[in-house]
């Protein structure tokens, strides 16, 4: 049975409430758990603390479903975690049981089954892929591990290098809808937090696969712990691939090798926690004609290390949780893989330092919070950002970096939660100022609301405004035919959302309207009447969304006797229109209006026999917009359909599985000239033992 972090003493404000009905603890438990494939719940706050909560097996987790609550779970929706009954906000959960019968290879190939986000891919295996949320681009979102924020403020093209194997994530959360008040800067539209697991027992993990295309990845995990009190992890993996495709020259041109460390620690004092984690991820692969279709040969490297320190601390109705980190990132482009003579390569290094204080107490008037964070950005770089006073030396070759940007971003944070029985309103505002361009402090204000009616229905409403600091790439980037403009302004963003939810044993389900009004929007265009015309980073426009989601998913092992062979069925579907207020003659974009206009995700899961399950997920994805192939020919984005598959027999402590990517080998393309590979097939075998 799960017990809750908090006990009712330290929460004298719900426990009063309580008493004055005259419930039990399991009368005013409530009723939300999601459990099966794209389930629709909202973060717990151990995620907003960083680590991974406890683990239910998936037996016990049926039995229980509706005998336990998550009523009286803390969540983070907003400032202040709330419980899941009183949170507004939506937040789609992947849970631990849905990483692991997923057909997929990364975090990325994970997250396109979720009808919201836009994936799009320009290799396979994740070595690059841009993810947005409700129309937007990969620049607008933020990315978290274990609560920590992990932007690399060069781009967004590389944010997804994550220390982490798939076998190590206990759950991904995704926050649609801008979540400055929540998240602070770069959360526009919306945010995603990867939060790993760290189980109560020593265990170790080991796991090996090989496929298509020369495929090869192993990996392990090894968790130790000393009392109740410690708990030590360590994980790391190798992954390879020969890719899909070749150039003209008939060379490699989307392989890919890499791999991944990562450590991560626990201290569980009762009222004082301590989490921290440190990791690297290093990848090398075909860059294809990712950024030119002029050449097919290009190649990059990423270096990432992620290193931070979290703590909660308890003291009755005050709860206080402090952060630090510190992120750097490496990135070597090369135009022409290995010719550094012809075209020289493109060196950049960024380095980031963040604190962050988080606080919040509880009243008789409600639940207030209040929140502090500074956030140092740095690059140095051989071609963007401002003339250096002092070159810093290339580590391993024979360059300079000659230019460099340094920048500070500050917010001050408060919000209030008003908590009635059946009625929860949240309210607050974040205000944000950098240093870059003598930005001052601006306010973005935000409020949600909820109505429950009885144990099923759920109303929501919400308001929130957002922002997003130009990228250092969108600021500095002139060269290949770029110019870039370093008075940019900052991204903002106003949204407008409602919708319903229905939770029973056997349905799940909700819908939603929103409405998005975004200005300044950054996007390089180019006028084609130019005599001379260049790519331009421009604040070019006002960009309109109006969208509607919905998701049903039903769970069979609720309705059927004995052993379900149908477990769960999934169905969710997006659809999104974008408008511009100017859009002038002569002028094409890079990326605004290249969204998805429909998007519809399934999945069905089936356990034929008692150790063997099948995984079978359908996406269908129609894209507005246009792309200029190789030869100069302006081609619409076609709609196109992919179907996944898996087939697994698993035992307590192995498994062998088999999986289709791509199965009927639909030929497709996210961006304009990169297509993506065909039929994928791989096997692999997992095994796991207590220590």
């Amino acid at each position: 049975m799960y017990k809750s972090k908090y006990n009712m003493r330290e929460c004298p404000v719900r426990f009063k409430c309580f008493q004055r009905k005259g419930y039990s603890l399991f009368n005013c438990l409530g009723r939300e758990v999601l459990i099966g494939a794209l389930s629709v719940a909202t973060l717990t706050h151990a995620s907003a603390s960083g680590m991974s909560t406890m683990q239910l097996k998936s037996d016990t987790v049926r039995q229980a479903t509706w005998e336990i609550s998550l009523e009286d779970i803390d969540v983070k929706g907003s400032r202040a975690p709330l419980s899941t009954g009183q949170a507004a906000r939506i937040v789609t959960v992947l849970d631990r049981e849905q990483i692991n019968c997923a057909p997929v290879q990364s975090v990325n190939d994970l997250l396109k089954y979720v009808s919201g986000i836009d994936v799009r891919q320009r290799g396979a295996i994740g070595s690059q892929t841009d993810i947005s949320i409700r129309g937007g681009t990969q620049e607008q979102i933020a990315i978290f591990l274990n609560g920590i924020n992990i932007c690399d403020p060069q781009t967004g093209h590389n944010a997804f290098d994550l220390p982490v194997d798939l076998s190590e994530i206990e759950r991904i959360e995704v926050l649609e809808g801008p979540a400055g008040r929540v998240y602070g800067a770069s959360s526009l539209l919306g945010a995603i937090n990867v939060v790993t697991r760290m189980p109560e027992k020593g265990s170790v993990d080991l796991h090996a696969e090989g496929g298509s295309y020369g495929y090869l990845s192993a990996g392990g995990r090894i968790n130790l712990t000393a009392d109740a009190k410690w708990n030590n992890q360590f994980s790391g993996n190798v992954t390879r691939s020969d890719g899909y495709s070749r150039s003209k020259a008939g060379s490699l041109n989307a392989d890919y090798a890499g791999g991944k460390l990562f450590y991560q620690g626990r201290y569980d004092a009762g009222r004082m926690r301590l989490n921290w984690h440190a990791g690297m991820s290093v990848k090398g692969f075909g860059a294809n004609t990712f950024y030119s279709a002029r050449f097919d040969e290009q190649y990059e490297k990423t270096t990432k290390l992620y290193t931070a320190l979290k703590g909660e601390f308890d003291w009755g109705r005050f709860h206080v949780q402090p952060s630090v980190y510190w992120n750097r990132n490496h990135d070597r482009f090369e135009l022409i893989r290995g010719s550094e003579d012809n075209v020289p390569f493109n060196y950049h290094r960024t380095d980031v330092l963040g604190a962050h204080l988080n606080a919040y107490f509880d009243w008789q008037f409600g639940r207030t919070a209040v929140g502090a964070e500074f956030r140092n950005e740095d690059i140095v770089s051989g071609n963007m950002g401002e003339p250096l006073d002092k070159p810093v030396h290339i580590h391993g070759t024979g360059r300079d970096y000659l230019f460099g940007l340094n920048r500070s971003n500050i917010s001050f944070s408060a919000e209030h939660n008003l908590l009635l029985r059946s009625f929860t309103l949240s309210a607050g505002f974040v205000l944000v100022k950098n240093t870059w361009n003598k930005m001052p402090f601006t306010f973005y204000p935000g409020i949600d609301a909820s109505v429950r009616i009885e144990d099923n229905w759920k109303l929501y409403a919400s308001y929130n405004t957002s922002l997003r600091m130009p990228s250092f790439t969108e600021l500095y980037y002139s060269v290949g035919g770029h110019k870039a403009d370093k008075y940019l302004k900052a991204e903002e963003l106003n949204a407008y959302e409602a919708g319903v939810k229905y939770l029973s044993p056997f349905l799940t389900a909700s819908a939603s309207l929103f409405h998005h009004r975004c200005r300044n929007m950054i996007d390089w265009v180019m006028d084609t009447s130019a005599d001379d015309p260049v790519w331009e980073s421009v604040n070019y426009t006002k960009v309109n969304t109006v969208g509607f989601e919905t998701t049903f998913h039903f769970d069979f092992r609720h309705i059927l006797s004995g052993r379900a062979v149908l477990r769960n069925l999934t169905v969710a579907y997006t659809y999104l229109n974008e408008d511009k207020d100017d859009v002038r003659e002569n002028v094409k974009t890079q990326s605004t209006l290249e969204y998805l206009r429909h998007k519809l995700v399934a999945n069905v899961s089936l356990n034929p026999f008692r150790s063997f399950t099948v995984e079978v997920n359908y996406r269908f994805q129609d894209r507005a917009g246009t792309y200029t192939d190789v030869n100069g020919v302006v081609q619409e984005y076609k709609g196109y359909s992919v179907v996944d598959c898996r087939m697994a027999w698993e035992k307590p402590t192995y498994s062998f599985f088999i999986e289709a990517n791509n199965l009927f080998g639909a030929k497709y393309v996210d961006y304009g000239n990169v297509p993506q590979p065909g039929a994928w097939f791989i096997a692999g075998v997992k095994y796991r033992f207590d220590l």
